[in-house]
């Protein structure tokens, strides 16, 4: 935590592919709770068709002590064994609820450190 955000790490592939492409994995709950709840509001709201929609969830254990306004930063990276880390940038992300893919609001490329 820092300032009222939470930096969190992601590695989102193996290779040298581009940001936009990041998807969850299923399995990942914890990330896509903090994603959902503290990552920026979505660009183009569900629309309203008066059904009744299912509760939400409550929030994963972890994220319990976060306070509401808290913001969340993802740095994502592409890194493998063999080349280490390829892409790394940070920015901000909503979650697209039928293919838990990212939806960037913004990011940007930081540098990536160099392998010794």
């Amino acid at each position: 935590m820092i300032a009222g955000h939470v930096i969190y790490p992601y590695r989102y592939a193996k290779r040298d592919v581009p940001v936009s492409t990041a998807k969850l994995r299923s399995r990942s709950r914890l990330r896509a709770d903090l994603i959902r709840r503290h990552g920026p509001d979505p660009r183009q709201p569900e629309l309203g068709l008066g059904l009744e929609l299912p509760v939400e969830a409550e929030p994963h254990a972890d994220l319990a002590g976060l306070a509401p306004d808290t913001k969340v930063v993802l740095v994502a990276y592409a890194c493998s064994l063999a080349e280490g880390i390829v892409r790394l940038e940070w920015g901000s992300a909503e979650l697209h609820s039928q293919d838990r893919s990212l939806i960037w609001h913004h990011h940007e490329p930081l540098p990536v450190p160099r392998q010794r």
